[in-house]
């Protein structure tokens, strides 16, 4: 692995304790099929949660959710519908959160931005 795959598996790490320690059940990470990939998948309060995780270590190329663009929304629900219908969910309640991780030597910073659309 590369600094930046390091970098971002260290936020998925980072994003999975912060959800457990919010009470969200994960029950799944890094789900892939040929439209694409979502980071964390978790249910809480009756929500099944598409998490996408952007993890950077400053923001001098922008914010880290500045990431999750059209295209890669697009891919997301995508891959969240085809989720939902080979596990036939299609009952569930559906949100798409965005977790930014901000790392800076041994320490880092968490922002949830719930609901993106």
């Amino acid at each position: 692995m590369y600094k930046p795959h390091i970098l971002g598996k260290t936020g998925e790490d980072i994003a999975v304790e912060y959800l457990i320690e919010k009470n969200y059940k994960i029950i799944e990470r890094n789900f892939y099929c040929k439209n694409g990939e979502i980071d964390i998948i978790a249910l809480k309060d009756n929500y099944l949660i598409f998490l996408e995780v952007k993890t950077r270590s400053s923001i001098e190329y922008g914010l880290p959710s500045e990431a999750v663009t059209k295209k890669k929304l697009k891919s997301l629900y995508k891959t969240a519908k085809y989720y939902v219908y080979t596990r036939n969910l299609q009952d569930e309640f559906i949100r798409f959160d965005v977790i930014e991780v901000y790392c800076k030597n041994s320490s880092y910073e968490i922002n949830h931005i719930l609901q993106i659309i």
